[in-house]
């Protein structure tokens, strides 16, 4: 499909060399000629009236409607009254590899886990927000800033966080960063430069992205076992890491919270090691029935990083997340945020921090937290009709819930199976370290599954899930 250019008229590099002794016009069509070839303007697109590219070129008008004549009579252009000149239909173009076109299937329902509902992204309200933030915008704000991010975003996100998540937040100690996987990744650096060598990781969990940001930065990663309970602190101690990077509020992805005692033997842990702890705190807003759980930062702002943000609160695709720092390590995160991109995009920071301090923010919370209660009600009310034998856990907060398959069962035939029946699940095994040994599970994410499809999904799988083909 070609580029459609708004009613400006589009810019075109073409190179002409005077001293060549080649005349201007052969040059000019040379020109156009190869970029019509080599695919750098294809079939139907627009190409600069005569006036722009003869004023960028520094050439007579005359001699560009030469040239567009000459192309169009060679079958290269085409133009009609009143209308742009395009590049021909049929035009000249270099063979290349086809590439097969893919084909995605299109699903009753896909319960990817981790996907919160795109569809009640509060368009309406993010653009008020990004309205407020360029109008009232200070001209120095438009510069590089601070690396720490926007000091309003980190005003509005430390009361934020005291006030929701019960976090010892001081703005002057938030790193705002692009995300959950940048702010583990300078997290690590950090610590790598500090001295640790080892970060564990909770097993299930996600071992792709902690090693993945582990190795970037010459550290060893190990798993530790998660049980009923949490994260082993036991095992953890045998470990000899310095570092670990737990899911204390809502399991990754077993959905379970770290219990009561075991969050003081994990502060205690990482004070008698010199350790770090790194909290993920990626999906405490939304609980059902449950006591809230608040950020394990707030029992030991000096021992743990916590690292939140709103991929999945409003949408992965804003990319904006916050680091919680320990104050002595603060100034060495925000060293390793400046080198690697310079800064989070100022404009979305502070349109943010409008959303938040409006009010706008906590009402989308509670439209969202009504919206996936229904859905876990529906979810499990399929369940316990299609496939009464499996049971389900990890439902008390977030949107995915745990499936325990029988013991025979092969989580991949099954994930293949309800593909055929237009059915997206996935497995457990890839969040395990050791997946020969793991029971067969399947993680169910009903965050952008309409409560409508989610019956009607289940019933089709029922069966697989049950054992049965």
């Amino acid at each position: 499909m070609p580029l459609e250019w708004s009613s400006s008229p589009p810019e075109l590099l073409l190179a002409v060399d005077r001293t060549s002794g080649r005349p201007l016009h052969a040059q000019v069509q040379h020109g156009l000629r190869d970029a019509i070839r080599t695919g750098r303007l294809r079939i139907g697109e627009r190409l600069p009236s005569s006036r722009e590219l003869a004023r960028t070129l520094g050439v007579s008008r005359g001699l560009v409607q030469e040239c567009y004549a000459q192309l169009q009579a060679e079958g290269y252009l085409t133009t009609r009254p009143g209308s742009a000149t395009r590049v021909a239909t049929g035009a000249a173009a270099p063979p290349g590899v086809p590439q097969p076109r893919t084909t995605v299937p299109r699903l009753v329902a896909d319960f990817r886990c981790g996907v919160p509902d795109l569809g009640s992204f509060p368009v309406q309200d993010w653009l008020w927000a990004l309205r407020e933030a360029a109008r009232s915008m200070p001209t120095a704000e438009f510069d590089y800033g601070d690396p720490r991010g926007s000091a309003a975003l980190r005003d509005v996100l430390a009361g934020y966080l005291r006030r929701v998540r019960a976090a010892a937040a001081d703005p002057r100690h938030i790193v705002v960063c692009n995300g959950y996987a940048q702010g583990l990744g300078l997290a690590l650096r950090a610590l790598a430069d500090a001295g640790v060598d080892t970060v564990a990781f909770e097993d299930p969990g996600s071992p792709a992205t902690v090693v993945a940001a582990a190795a970037t930065a010459g550290v060893r990663a190990v798993p530790v076992p998660v049980d009923g309970q949490g994260v082993d602190v036991r095992a953890l101690a045998a470990t000899g890491a310095r570092a670990v990077v737990v899911t204390p509020a809502h399991q990754w992805p077993t959905g379970v919270a770290l219990a009561p005692e075991r969050r003081p033997a994990l502060v205690a842990w990482a004070r008698e090691r010199d350790a770090v702890v790194i909290e993920d705190d990626y999906d405490a807003e939304f609980r059902y029935d449950r006591e809230p759980v608040g950020a394990l930062q707030g029992l030991a702002a000096d021992r743990v990083i916590s690292i939140g943000t709103v991929s999945k609160s409003l949408a992965p695709a804003l990319r904006i997340g916050w680091i919680v720092c320990p104050p002595d390590l603060a100034e060495a995160i925000t060293e390793q945020k400046h080198h690697s991109d310079r800064g989070t995009p100022t404009l979305d920071q502070l349109a943010l921090a409008r959303l938040i301090e409006s009010g706008r923010f906590d009402r989308h919370l509670r439209r969202m937290r009504a919206t996936y209660a229904a859905r876990r009600t529906v979810l499990l009310a399929a369940l316990t009709e299609h496939a009464p034998h499996v049971p389900v856990t990890g439902l008390a907060a977030g949107f995915h819930a745990v499936a325990h398959l029988p013991a025979d069962a092969d989580e991949n035939a099954i994930r293949t199976a309800a593909r055929t029946r237009s059915v997206g699940l996935y497995g457990i095994t890839p969040y395990r370290s050791a997946p020969a040994s793991a029971p067969p599970q399947l993680v169910l994410g009903f965050g952008n599954v309409s409560e409508r499809a989610v019956p009607k999904a289940i019933a089709t799988v029922g069966s697989l899930l049950a054992g049965r083909q």
